[in-house]
């Protein structure tokens, strides 16, 4: 492989290797340089050679980096792999350069169906997260290897890391200011292009002889196949070939081989049926810190460096002014002064030719955040690393669900972003709606665009927080999810269904039901509904039927909003209750703490679930109601029952007013009696008033409850104290400040204190000593509204009292 190549024109019979660190500014410019004096007659490209073809789409417009070539197998679209590029990556701009001089240029890597392949044979799985990577060709130069991202981990006894050891030889401790120093700040060569080219290649085959392969075991059998491609270019082309590769290959190629070894040692690769395309990639993936093995630590450091012709440091430093100017942050023009003057300082102080990362980092810590790291943290997140989505054009290849998508997302006017935005829908408007419904049926396929999130503004039915943030490995999602259906609709449907089938628990099919709902797929409830019926006729786990019951009818509520049929989810409902009111009681004897502490969850569940279901129309769910009362009072009468579930049953029939107060005060006089042991009083208090239940609420306006309790706490004889002291403590740590505050009040004055200051006039703070109507009065405009009573609210107070009676009443 031996050849040589002039000082500048045209190429003579050697190919010309220009070995490059991947994503390096540095090196996209020396490489721009070399091919505009060498003027080859082909460039040939380290990336897998299935992406000839798309090739040309690099020159579209739309096409804008960073972007990524993703391959996927045909049958198994999760085994995929990436090879990302930035507008700095010396290979973009070998293809760019190509385009622009009508030059052919041609991807000479081991082909993707060979590594997809070669990966799945050797036990590795395809998963994008640890799959981001460009063959190898990213890491070569950073010595972060093929191991360190496609592959999943290393092989072989040693890696090298081969500009961690330049940069120690160096006297550095930092691989990253070593390369900034020799070739980010020392142009693309005095007067020879190629000049850096050749000093790498120096640095390198030193490297490859001490060394070898450096313990990247694929790189002879990919180094075989690239010295193949380049005999049969130079073959093919008369005016020279040039090679855009990995710094670390370059003494590999030069080397001397026969065809034949090299035919042999690419001989007999395993092959999958491969696909690939263009996607959008982001700054963020193409940071080290998003785990990707071959990524740079500041993207957006570096695309600065790449497109800043001249002052680099003072144009940064102005656009780190202008993002703090944005988030209200007092800098002005001299502070960029300053900055720039410190960075250069200190850049000369430590020896180096111009400012690099860390200079000028230090120098806006110093000067632009007054030494603090908040406002730092900022500047490296939207400016270093960066917040860039790339684009590429709708005429590159993608599966239908991916067009699909494509369209949806236009006619819902939601577009991907690669910065993460929190997005509130009106489910009462047709598009919101239709942005719900989609990303909910995303989610169902396991595209996780977007999260849902709790609302700030209302907690109705008809609104809906989302936190979007569009991952370039979701593309490998989408297409993986294309096995489903062409599109997101059919697919949701049929991955639904699929789910139903192979769902492990009732509970799974339950919260299925409710998301089908939510992405509006009325065509896999059928078969969703009769899965679940089957499951709960056959499911004799009261706790299960409980767990599964409220995501069911939470799911009645969606039929107004989203104009959906719940009725048969009704039935069911209405049924899974039946069964649950039976099997309850027998359920709750004889429980351990944690056990009973579970049942008391389901307890409350179901008591949600049967308010709501109660709600609904239809004769079978009209006695639910008296039915679950009387399962209530069966569960607070019982001995064998725990006392933390008699406690909450207790107080279940009070907030529904089927217990009066002084029933209720009779009972936990009951328990409280000194015969009853102090531990399970203590679990009978947490069932009345804990669990976040109001239950501190409830002892503050019911003084008689209260001194029951604190009569009882006072009484408790100190060797069972300690016992009960772990139980009382949780209970009452969940309430309110302000409501533990008034409690301590009240017992600290005594029993009857607040009859004896309501009499002198004193009263508690926070209490009058009756109503005050005149403060009821002003609310009612926005209860009448809540309520749909009146639209003209303007009158709805003074002006309207007799209207207003039975609304203060009901509330």
């Amino acid at each position: 492989m031996d050849g040589e190549q002039s000082g500048g024109g045209r190429l003579r019979a050697g190919p010309l290797l220009l070995g490059v660190r991947h994503h390096g500014p540095g090196s996209a410019r020396a490489v721009r340089a070399a091919l505009d004096e060498a003027r080859p007659g082909v460039v040939l490209i380290e990336g897998p050679p299935e992406a000839d073809a798309l090739i040309p789409l690099a020159a579209d417009e739309a096409m804008r980096p960073p972007v990524a070539l993703l391959a996927h197998a045909v049958d198994e679209p999760g085994r995929s792999a990436f090879w990302p590029l930035a507008e700095f990556s010396p290979e973009w701009v070998a293809v760019r350069w190509a385009l622009e001089h009508d030059v052919p240029a041609r991807f000479i890597d081991l082909p993707a169906t060979h590594t997809l392949a070669w990966r799945d044979e050797q036990g590795e799985d395809g998963d994008p997260a640890d799959t981001d990577t460009d063959t190898d060709a990213d890491a070569d130069a950073e010595g972060e290897g093929d191991g360190a991202c496609r592959d999943g981990g290393p092989r072989g006894d040693v890696r090298v890391d081969p500009l961690g050891v330049l940069a120690e030889t160096a006297g550095y401790d930092d691989a990253e200011r070593w390369w900034e120093d020799v070739v980010e700040h020392r142009g693309v060569g005095k007067g020879d292009a190629l000049a850096p080219f050749t000093a790498l290649e120096e640095a390198m085959t030193a490297l490859r002889d001490a060394y070898g392969s450096g313990g990247h075991d694929r790189d002879p059998v990919r180094e075989a196949y690239m010295r193949l491609q380049i005999r049969s270019a130079q073959r093919e082309f008369e005016d020279g070939v040039a090679v855009v590769c990995g710094a670390w290959h370059v003494p590999a190629l030069r080397q001397r081989s026969t065809v034949t070894a090299d035919r042999v040692l690419v001989k007999g690769l395993p092959k999958v049926k491969t696909d690939m395309t263009w996607v959008p990639w982001t700054n963020r993936r193409l940071a080290r810190a998003s785990g990707y093995g071959a990524g740079i630590d500041s993207p957006g450091w570096y695309g600065h460096l790449f497109a800043t012709r001249d002052r680099p440091v003072e144009r940064w430093m102005t656009k780190v002014a202008g993002l703090l100017r944005a988030e209200d942050r007092l800098v002005s023009s001299a502070h960029v002064i300053e900055a720039v003057r410190l960075a250069e300082t200190l850049a000369a102080l430590r020896g180096r030719p111009l400012p690099g990362l860390s200079e000028t980092t230090d120098a806006i810590r110093a000067v632009m955040c007054e030494g603090s790291d908040v406002p730092l943290a900022l500047v490296h997140d939207r400016l270093v690393v960066g917040d860039v989505l790339g684009e590429v054009p709708a005429a590159a290849p993608a599966v239908p669900l991916q067009r699909d998508l494509e369209r949806a997302q236009r006619r819902l006017r939601l577009k991907p972003e690669a910065l993460e935005r929190e997005l509130e829908l009106d489910l009462r408007k047709e598009t919101d709606a239709g942005r719900s419904r989609l990303l909910h049926r995303l989610r169902l396929l396991g595209v996780a665009w977007g999260e849902p999130a709790v609302s700030r503004g209302s907690t109705g039915t008809f609104r809906e927080t989302w936190r979007l943030r569009w991952e370039p490995e979701l593309s490998v999602r989408v297409a993986e999810a294309g096995v489903w259906g062409t599109t997101v609709r059919a697919a949701a449907t049929a991955k639904a269904e699929a789910d139903a089938v192979a769902a492990p628990g009732l509970a799974d099919v339950t919260g299925l039901a409710e998301r089908c709902l939510l992405a509006g797929l009325p065509d896999a409830l059928p078969t969703v509904m009769r899965i679940l019926a089957d499951r709960a006729a056959l499911d004799t786990d009261v706790g299960h039927l409980a767990q599964a019951l409220p995501a069911l009818v939470r799911s009645l509520r969606y039929g107004d909003v989203r104009g959906t049929d719940t009725a048969a989810l009704a039935e069911v409902a209405a049924g899974l209750a039946e069964r649950v009111f039976v099997g309850l009681p027998p359920a709750c004897a004889a429980l351990d703490a944690d056990a009973a502490d579970e049942m008391r969850r389901h307890l409350d569940a179901v008591h949600g679930a049967v308010g709501l279901l109660g709600d609904a129309p239809g004769p079978a769910r009209a006695d639910l109601r008296p039915r679950w009362q009387s399962v209530l009072r069966t569960l607070s009468g019982r001995d064998t029952v725990p006392g933390v579930i008699r406690g909450r049953s207790v107080r279940l029939l009070l907030d529904d007013g089927q217990l009066g107060q002084d029933e209720a005060a009779r009972l936990m006089g009951l328990v409280l009696s000194p015969g009853t042991p102090p531990a399970d009083a203590a679990a009978w208090i947490e069932g009345f008033v804990g669990g976040g239940s109001g239950g501190g609420l409830l002892l503050v306006h019911d003084e008689r409850l209260l001194g029951l309790v604190d009569r009882w706490l006072t009484g408790v004889p100190a060797e069972a104290f300690t016992d009960v002291l772990p139980l009382l403590r949780r209970t009452f740590s969940a309430y309110e400040p302000g409501v533990r505050r008034t409690l301590g009040e009240l017992v600290r004055r005594g029993p009857g204190a607040r009859d004896d200051m309501a009499a002198s006039g004193a009263g508690l703070p926070g209490f009058a000593a009756g109503l005050d109507t005149g403060r009821a009065d002003a609310v009612l405009p926005v209860v009448r509204l809540l309520l749909g009573l009146d639209g003209d609210v303007d009158g709805a107070g003074a002006g309207k009292a007799a209207d207003a009676r039975p609304v203060r009443a009901a509330g």
